[in-house]
This record gives C-alpha cells, sequence and structure tokens, in this order.
C-alpha cells in the first residue's frame, strides 16, 4: 500500500535535485617541489623551521670571542692536569704504562705488552664491551 505523500515527495525531489549544482574537484599542490606555486617556498621553509625543535650544531671556534676560546683552553688544561694526576695515583706501580701488566679502573680493563709492533695497550669497557687498541711503534 503506498501513502498519499509518497508522489508527492517524489515531485518535491526531483525539483530540489533540479536546481542543485555541482562542480568538478580539482587539486593544486601548494609544495614548489610537487608543482606547486613557487611563491610558497619561502612560506613553507618559515613554517618548517618554527617547527623545527632540533638545532643545528654550531661552529664553536666561530662564534667564541678570544676571551672565551682563552678561558676554554685553560678549563681544559686544568682539566688535564687533574686526570694525569689522578690516573698516576691510580697505576702505581706501572708509571708511564711503559711497563707489561694488567689492571683495571672503574669499568675499563687496560692491558699493557709489548710485541713486535711496539708497546700495544688494550682497553676493554666492561659495560658497554666496546675495545680500543693504541700501538706506540718502537723507537729502534
Amino acid at each position: 500500500m503506498i501513502k498519499k505523500s509518497t508522489p508527492f515527495l517524489i515531485i518535491i525531489m526531483m525539483f530540489i535535485t533540479g536546481c542543485c549544482y555541482s562542480q568538478q574537484f580539482s587539486y593544486k599542490p601548494i609544495n614548489p617541489a610537487f608543482g606547486g606555486d613557487t611563491f610558497n617556498y619561502n612560506w613553507l621553509l618559515s613554517s618548517a623551521n618554527a617547527q623545527n625543535s632540533i638545532l643545528a650544531p654550531r661552529n664553536q671556534g666561530e662564534e667564541e670571542s678570544e676571551l672565551d676560546q682563552f678561558g676554554e683552553s685553560l678549563r681544559n688544561q686544568l682539566l688535564g692536569q687533574i686526570s694525569r694526576t689522578l690516573l698516576q695515583q691510580q697505576l702505581g706501580s706501572l708509571g708511564d704504562l711503559t711497563e707489561p701488566g694488567s689492571f683495571t679502573v672503574g669499568d675499563l680493563a687496560v692491558e699493557v705488552f709489548e710485541s713486535n709492533e711496539g708497546l700495544v695497550i688494550n682497553i676493554f669497557d666492561t659495560s658497554n664491551g666496546e675495545q680500543t687498541q693504541i700501538v706506540i711503534p718502537s723507537g729502534g
């Protein structure tokens, strides 16, 4: 059974659809790398830089004054002297690492021995397994 209002609704729907307009969708890229307008480049770059929280490493030699460089050099020399003194105290009998032997300093296992190439110093970091070998050629 068809209601009496159904034909009326169909007629109204036909008139409404006739009044509606549509258009074709078109895509225009914004990024100039993908065919967009080249004037968008500066805006996109400045927007990306504003959102970037990672800072590029700066070259300290260019921006530091001579006074800052002198202070940094003095600091490095003082820290080097302190580390040499502490190493000398820790090594004790080995002195300046010219005698064969092995010892442990914190997480570092150090082994010193003579070979055909000269004096070999193996340094092994027990915390992460990294190893370094230093070879000092013999003088003769």
